[in-house]
């Protein structure tokens, strides 16, 4: 058996050297694709506490001030424990077990609230801002999503 002559070793490293660059962006694609499906994951858990939280106020389950829209003041009371109105044993209630964090946001020293946008229920829906309380999350990410649409938007 004969070793490799210089044409051969080239042509393999070649075929090598093709190989990888084509693995590399098909890498970095499943793994903003694992991340998009998080964002996805995220937002919808959110928004179903959100949308539980409300109806909760709504069904005399938790103390509604008046003025309130009804809505949670901060992400964080999604977490925190809520003493039930109605139940005889003034049972916990518990929107969320932990806030997810935005798995677009880049600054690892942020708390998990602080890596998303919220909107109030007083401002419109093209543009979302701050307010009294959250009505809606979304993600801070400038990233724009495979089909061109920006994460912000989700």
């Amino acid at each position: 058996m004969k070793g490799f002559t210089l044409i051969e070793l080239v042509i393999t490293v070649a075929i090598v050297a093709v190989l990888a660059s084509v693995a590399l962006p098909l890498n970095e694609l499943v793994a903003q694709r694992a991340k998009e499906q998080d964002l996805r994951r995220s937002l919808r858990e959110m928004r179903d506490a959100i949308d539980a939280y409300k109806q909760a106020v709504d069904e005399g389950r938790i103390v509604k001030r008046s003025g309130d829209s009804g809505y949670p003041k901060r992400l964080e009371d999604l977490v925190a424990d809520v003493e039930d109105q109605k139940d005889p044993k003034k049972q916990r209630i518990y929107f969320l077990r932990r806030l997810p964090r935005d798995p677009f946001a880049i600054d690892p020293q942020l708390g998990p609230a602080e890596t998303w946008g919220r909107r109030s229920y007083a401002s419109p829906p093209d543009e979302p801002k701050e307010g009294d309380d959250v009505y809606d999350v979304f993600s801070l990410s400038g990233a724009i999503r495979i089909n061109g649409r920006p994460y912000r938007e989700w």
